[in-house]
């Protein structure tokens, strides 16, 4: 059998002029010289970036781009308040990041400070999804030594994860701790169970909750009802029109990372900058659209080949996981607008280099074609001063010959990857980054023919589990002392058909306490536990 021949990627003088990219402006660069694709495949996409570009102007203008839930799209307007379509939107815009600059400068001086007048060293962002993932990223990103507050995240509803956040903290530095709640509605049952499980712990070591809480959260939420009602610390607004996805230049965002010390202005600035940039109807040079581009040329206009994302740099290792939400909620769809089934998608995964040399990138180069590798760079190598591990080589000489390295051996593989760099992991440039990346997602979007701003299947996914919980509750009533089957237990309750979901949620409950288990699989037992 003969084997395919993978022509090498490594590109000519003239592919890599074309394909390089440079925005000194911005401190970015966009290499997409070694991706696999042409200036031309480029230039017959012009017309379609054209119209992307159409629709994403509608959209910053205030056009209904979630008809789902009959609601704006405007992340974007968030870093350039001008730009909203209304006066009060950008009367409300800026009236928040004021707010949140004012609120974390009192709390930092002790002006807001704990019901024993002792001032806050921690925050513990409660939230899930976007709500967390954003606020995670720049935590990591940007935090130093010298921050201001420690930030830590409770982002589940895994109560040993509770628990190992309730141990770090200890009675004593509870004292000194603020909760901070991110949730829309109030009623997202991760975030909810967050905030039940801290307001049990202030109770059990005897702290006023609300003296310590504060709340991001739609005007009117439950969340906000009970935060006004009891008196919280403060209370910032999660606007309807901003998706938790795209919300890091929102209060979601803003307010941990104000607390955390981050100079949000500059961050905004970032944000804004690289929106304007993006703006352009230049396709050809607008790095958003030439990334769009390039997914979708890859990627055969239907995301045949999956995104590794690759950041040199430790601070940005929680790049890749913020991608996958964005890019995946955003674009994996069943139907395009007309209805029509599509299954849309773009698979992320990814860690940080070099340590993934010694996991996955073996696969990457000898492996299956499945996927393209964007590589993130970074232009400063350290902040302290240079050390050498052999003579004339320093710890930052090897990671940039290892990028180079592997970028070079999978291009010449025939395995496309793109590099995009920065030069600082500053507010100002990440924020830059995370923008980009939207923009991008929101053209490509376009060119596919799908609506990037509703996820139907994580609606899906809750109303699910609400269905488990509510077999559940059933389960718990009529299950007795006496020994039952499963098939006994599934017809009782009406859930014949899911035999594999009743044995489940039997064995949940005996690992809790609930119901004694006798026997294994699906041949086994229960029966309830009397605590009488």
């Amino acid at each position: 059998m003969t084997q395919a021949l993978n022509p090498s990627l490594r590109p000519s003088w003239t592919t890599f002029s074309e394909l390089y990219r440079d925005y000194p402006e911005l401190g970015f660069r966009l290499d997409l010289s070694n991706a696999g694709i042409s200036l031309a495949q480029l230039q017959e996409l012009s017309a379609k970036l054209e119209q992307a570009q159409k629709a994403m102007a509608d959209i910053e203008a205030g056009h209904i781009a979630n008809a789902d839930e009959n609601r704006m799209v405007g992340h974007y307007w968030l870093r350039n308040a001008a730009k909203a379509p209304t006066p009060e939107l950008t009367d409300c815009i800026e009236k928040t990041i004021d707010d949140i600059k004012r609120f974390a400068y009192d709390v930092h001086s002790g002006r807001v400070s704990t019901p024993q007048g002792l001032r806050f060293d921690t925050v513990v962002s409660v939230g899930i999804g976007g709500s967390a993932l954003g606020p995670q990223l720049v935590e990591r990103a940007l935090g130093s030594a010298e921050q201001p507050m420690s930030v830590l995240f409770l982002d589940n509803t895994d109560p040993q994860g509770v628990d190992d956040l309730l141990d770090l903290l200890g009675p004593e530095r509870l004292i000194t701790t603020m909760v901070l709640v991110t949730s829309k509605s109030g009623g997202t049952p991760e975030t909810l169970n967050g905030m039940l499980e801290m307001e049990n712990a202030f109770k059990q070591a005897g702290l006023p909750f609300s003296g310590h809480a504060v709340a991001v959260t739609g005007n009117g939420s439950k969340l906000y009802q009970k935060a006004t009602s009891e008196q919280w610390l403060a209370t910032f607004p999660m606007e309807d029109w901003v998706g938790g996805r795209t919300s890091v230049t929102s209060a979601v965002g803003l307010v941990p990372a104000a607390l955390g010390g981050v100079d949000i202005d500059s961050f905004l600035a970032g944000a804004r900058e690289m929106d304007e940039l993006t703006r352009s109807s230049d396709t050809l040079n607008n790095p958003a659209s030439l990334l769009a581009a390039a997914w979708y040329i890859i990627g055969d206009g239907h995301g045949k080949k999956d995104m590794v994302v690759l950041p040199y740099k430790d601070r940005l290792e929680l790049f890749s996981r913020y991608l996958q939400q964005l890019v995946m909620e955003s674009l994996g769809k069943s139907e395009d607008r007309q209805g029509a089934r599509v299954e849309q998608g773009l698979a992320v995964y990814g860690n940080k280099g070099s340590t993934d040399q010694h996991a996955y990138v073996q696969q990457l180069r000898d492996g299956l074609r499945n996927f393209f590798v964007t590589f993130i760079t970074v232009d400063e190598v350290r902040r302290g001063s240079p050390f050498e591990v052999a003579e004339g080589v320093r710890t930052g000489d090897f990671l940039n010959a290892l990028f180079l390295g592997t970028r070079t051996a999978l291009a010449e593989e025939g395995r496309p990857n793109l590099t995009l760099s920065i030069t600082h992991v500053s507010p100002y440039h990440l924020a830059a980054l995370i923008a980009l990346f939207e923009r991008a997602v929101g053209i490509y979007a376009e060119l596919v023919n799908i609506n990037a701003y509703h996820q139907p299947g994580v609606e899906a996914g809750k109303k699910a589990a609400s269905g488990s919980l509510e077999l559940q509750a059933k389960i718990l009533e009529t299950v007795g002392s006496q020994d039952m089957t499963l098939t006994d237990i599934a017809q009782e309750i009406g859930a014949s058909d899911r035999a594999d979901l009743v044995y489940y949620l039997c064995r949940h409950l005996s690992n809790t306490g609930r119901l004694k288990i006798l026997g294994s699989g699906p041949a086994a037992k229960f029966r309830a536990i009397s605590h009488s």
